[in-house]
């Protein structure tokens, strides 16, 4: 094999492990066997244990985006009727799923990472494949299944943070009144579904890569640190992108 062949495998590696895990995680949830109740008790651990981040992060954005953009108007063209209505539609089309999701593969995915890897170093994974239990399905599937639906609720509950810290902030600080600030009129049918979609994609996206993470951790505590960093990294890059694709395509259908 020549250097080159080498090099390009050493790339593709990680992203083919990614898409059979992503392959296996799926087949299991098809065949439908999971342990009673490990899918509620992860979506408590990402969930409900995420409001408070989630609260603090998404109320001071809306606070800053609705201070910034009042500010600048001013300057241009002092008219805040479509204020209200136009940080609504960016938030639910972007700024709240986005953001969310970058907080979840902080939180959720560095712990996911150092929770299976801290199992793989402890051959606690080995030692459930000698009891005839597939690692990601009792591993990774709970998490799947709950992040995909808890994202999708955390980015609702952050929509509705940021429209209540935004609409005190244009209250007190420009006069708006809440009546005016609390439009629905730029709002529509594709800024729904990008929303949801986007945020539906990331909480698939996340458990995956940091169960890969965690998986592929070796040499003891260092190994899951690095592990952690990796899941991290990896899980904020495929935010990033996934909201690339997700807003072209969108774009492109509506």
């Amino acid at each position: 094999m020549t250097a080159a062949a080498t090099w390009l495998t050493g790339r593709l590696r990680p992203g083919l492990g990614l898409l059979r895990l992503f392959r296996d995680t799926l087949w299991h949830i098809a065949r439908g066997r999971r342990v009673k109740g490990a899918v509620a008790e992860q979506m408590f651990a990402i969930g409900n244990r995420s409001v408070l981040f989630i609260t603090v992060t998404i109320g001071f954005l809306g606070m800053i985006l609705v201070y910034q953009v009042a500010t600048q108007m001013l300057r241009i063209l002092p008219d805040f009727t479509m204020l209200g209505a136009a940080f609504l539609s960016a938030m639910i089309k972007e700024f709240a799923p986005t953001i969310a999701g970058l907080m979840i593969a902080t939180r959720v995915g560095s712990g996911i990472a150092a929770e299976i890897g801290s199992m793989v170093v402890t051959e606690q994974v080995d030692a459930l494949r000698m009891c005839n239990a597939d690692p990601v399905n009792y591993l990774v599937v709970p998490r799947f299944l709950a992040s995909g639906v808890m994202m999708v609720a955390l980015t609702i509950y952050a929509v509705l943070v940021a429209e209540v810290t935004g609409m005190f902030t244009a209250m007190l600080g420009f006069g708006i009144p809440p009546s005016t600030f609390l439009s629905l009129q730029m709002v529509t049918a594709s800024d729904l579904v990008s929303g949801l979609t986007k945020a539906f994609a990331y909480g698939c996206a996340i458990p995956v890569i940091a169960g890969q993470a965690g998986l592929e951790a070796t040499g003891g505590s260092e190994g899951v640190g690095w592990a952690t960093t990796r899941a991290v990294v990896n899980s904020s890059f495929a935010v990033v992108v996934l909201d690339f694709v997700i807003s072209g395509l969108i774009f492109a259908i509506f």
